[in-house]
């Protein structure tokens, strides 16, 4: 993590009105391109003060000169008047803002420099003055991955993972001739993408820190079982967490629910026995009686799961209590109101993620918001109810939620909406094959000189459980403003639509999910939306995974692009991080070959695809290995189907910088305006290849 330094905030700026807008020139709106991509102010983490007056948020923006992105720090007032940064980030970056209990100071975690290394906790008074480091946590004790203040604010409850992880890129970072130690594994699970390898000292534990004498010491005895989610009792007498007390942890998800007395080294109680996932974010009720927890599927079923809202005894005096057994949508976030008569959460249901009200009584779930769009965060203190709220054209941006209205609070991105001409996603169905209704968003170009039917792109979300909904994506905005229709579709997998739907296509990939988009695909020919003769398809991750599926099974594209997908099943086992779901979904290779093979249907009916394809994958992507991508090019080229292989150093399965990121972008827009629209492109785009001819010649000299 970055260090940061945090500048002065003075008591006249905490109570100071937003500064005025110096005027400008106008610019004229225009189509969204790569340079406002990078514009946009992604808004995250809201969190109410205790007086319920004032939203602590983050705001992240990019930096192309350095390559990277920071995170700082603001709170804007309830009333939405005052709008102030806290932080500058002049050294790096923040995250996981918090009030204290009595609402006078402001923490954070940050990697910037102080009295011990690494990323500690901050606290900024509320009222103005300059951050100081509150935790002391040394490298050697571990590093500090959340927290949580206790209710009197003497205490914090750290997060802390002990022992070695070593990162993917620790080699490759490594200057010539360095010695690097090398990486001991013993353990089941011992790769996780971002982290690195993982060896058997590697553990997560709870710690309580004092914070007047800075002493730190561990919750539980423990020294075998991960625990996370952890989070105080309202009279500050006991934790509650979560952690996978079975035989072999790693060899399952099945997490339950503990309460520990708040005393170094007790022993903690095992509240939920349910095989299958029981986890956080964990919520006690007001009166410290009930524990609110969510509860997913059978330990099978992992990579489908549908969180339900569950309720059980903080004493442990009877079972859980699934509140939206009978709601069949995946819940996430619940808190409690003030009255403990109701949870309010967050539900994906149907291309929109909306804040809902559960009545614990009668497990009624009640929509708060009935417009069409995606909240990522909500937070709220004595009925004081923040949410991050984003639609089809308006990032994310923070907003009270009130009556069912919301009212926005923060205008980050203000002044880039007021330049910009953005398409807004409709919804469209189909029926699939087999009679199944299937749903998605189509995105029509903005522009007045287009003419149907267009040039169609269809972009496939990952997971599979994920599913596309009415949230800001430069992806449509980009694409719809080169010209092409943008279609997305729910297919079986798709999260919203019911477990059932979710889990359709368990141990039975690319088939329905090539029914489904292909029915939605036909719809928007008929429609005489698309044009036939020049439609592209892509996706990343999963969404790679159906690409290749849907080009082995149809020529009808005229370019594809797969970026973190698969290709043998047989190679991947034991080497990406999803072993678990290999033994529970697949079987073990050895005993289900030809599941294997049939999963692997595109890498082992190559021959079927003679659709142009770009494969894509970053060096240190331990979710989806580059050398699934990697065989799938191979394969083409041996095939002399047109291809090509872009390899992203140390990236992740998630791309983090941006000159990569944009990089990426352009590949595509080559790609697909070669292979779909026929024009005359170079493919090779190399933005760095003028600096490196120059650095050569001046060497050569």
């Amino acid at each position: 993590m970055l260090r940061t330094r945090v500048g002065f905030l003075l008591l006249s700026l905490a109570f100071a009105p937003v500064a005025p807008v110096i005027a400008q020139t106008a610019v004229k709106p225009h189509l969204m391109t790569l340079n406002d991509v990078f514009r946009v102010k992604d808004v995250g983490s809201p969190k109410v003060s205790p007086d319920g007056k004032w939203v602590l948020y983050t705001v992240r923006t990019t930096d192309m000169k350095k390559d990277d992105h920071i995170t700082t720090l603001w709170m804007v007032s309830w009333d939405g008047k005052q709008d102030i940064q806290l932080t500058y980030g002049y050294n790096g970056s923040v995250s996981e803002p918090e009030w204290s209990p009595d609402g006078q100071y402001i923490s954070f975690l940050s990697g910037r420099k102080g009295k011990a290394e690494g990323t500690q906790v901050w606290v900024l008074p509320r009222h103005g003055g300059e951050a100081h480091q509150l935790t002391d946590v040394k490298k050697k004790d571990g590093t500090i991955q959340a927290y949580r203040w206790s209710p009197d604010g003497k205490q914090l409850l750290l997060t802390v993972h002990v022992g070695r992880i070593v990162s993917a890129n620790a080699f490759n970072d490594a200057k010539e001739h360095k010695y690097v130690a090398p990486i001991v594994i013993t353990r089941y699970l011992f790769k996780q993408d971002v982290k690195g390898y993982i060896t058997a000292t590697s553990h997560t534990f709870l710690y309580l820190y004092d914070i007047a004498t800075g002493k730190m010491e561990k919750l539980t005895a423990g020294e075998k079982y991960d625990e996370q989610d952890g989070v105080w009792s309202p009279d500050g007498k006991e934790i509650a967490f979560v952690s996978n007390h079975t035989a072999e942890p790693e060899r399952n998800i099945n997490t339950d629910v503990f309460v520990v007395a708040a005393k170094a080294g007790s022993e903690p109680k095992q509240l939920t026995h349910y095989t299958g996932e029981d986890t956080g974010p964990l919520a006690w009720s007001p009166n410290g009686k009930e524990i609110a927890f969510l509860r997913g599927g059978h330990v099978k079923y992992w990579q489908y799961q549908e969180n339900r809202l569950a309720v059980i005894a903080a004493d442990g005096s009877g079972p859980a209590k699934v509140l939206t057994a009978e709601f069949d949508r995946p819940i996430h976030e619940p808190q409690w109101t003030p009255d403990g008569k109701h949870i309010l959460a967050l539900v994906t249901d149907d291309r929109n993620r909306y804040p809902a009200s559960i009545d614990v009584a009668t497990d009624a779930v009640t929509r708060l918001v009935d417009s069409e769009g995606v909240s990522w965060g909500h937070s709220g203190k004595d009925g004081h109810e923040a949410v991050l709220w984003t639609t089809d054209t308006t990032p994310g941006e923070v907003f009270a939620l009130s009556d069912g209205h919301l009212r926005q609070l923060t205008h980050q991105n203000a002044k880039l909406l007021s330049e910009l001409v953005l398409a807004k996603a409709e919804n469209m169905d189909a029926t699939s094959k087999d009679g199944t209704r299937v749903d998605g968003l189509i995105t029509l170009p903005d522009d007045a000189g287009a003419k149907k039917p267009y040039p169609m792109l269809l972009w496939i979300h990952g997971g599979p459980q994920g599913q596309d909904a009415h949230e800001f994506s430069p992806m449509r905005q980009l694409f719809a403003a080169r010209g092409y229709a943008v279609l997305n579709v729910n297919y079986r997998g798709s999260n919203g639509r019911g477990i059932a739907y979710q889990k359709a296509i368990w141990a039975n990939w690319g088939v329905l999910e090539v029914q489904d988009i292909e029915a939605c695909v036909n719809k928007m020919i008929q429609e005489g939306i698309a044009d036939r003769n020049r439609m592209g398809v892509g996706g990343w991750s999963y969404g790679a995974i159906t690409t290749d599926y849907m080009i082995a099974h149809t020529n009808e594209f005229k370019a594809a692009t797969a970026g973190a997908g698969t290709g043998d099943p047989f190679v991947l086992y034991g080497v990406d991080e999803y072993i678990n779901q290999y033994n529970y979904e697949l079987g073990v290779p050895w005993e289900n070959v030809q599941r294997y093979i049939k999963i692997g249907y595109p890498f082992f009916h190559a021959n079927l695809i003679h659709t142009p394809t770009l494969f894509m994958g970053g060096t240190s992507d331990f979710n989806v290995p580059l050398e699934a991508g990697e065989q799938m090019y191979e394969a083409l080229q041996t095939l002399h189907v047109p291809s090509a292989l872009i390899v992203y150093p140390q990236q992740w399965h998630g791309f983090t910088r941006p000159t990569y990121i944009r990089d990426r972008y352009q590949y595509w827009f080559n790609w697909y305006d070669k292979w779909v629209l026929g024009k005359n492109v170079k493919l090779t785009y190399q933005p760095w290849a003028k600096k490196k001819e120059k650095h050569e010649n001046k060497e050569m000299q």
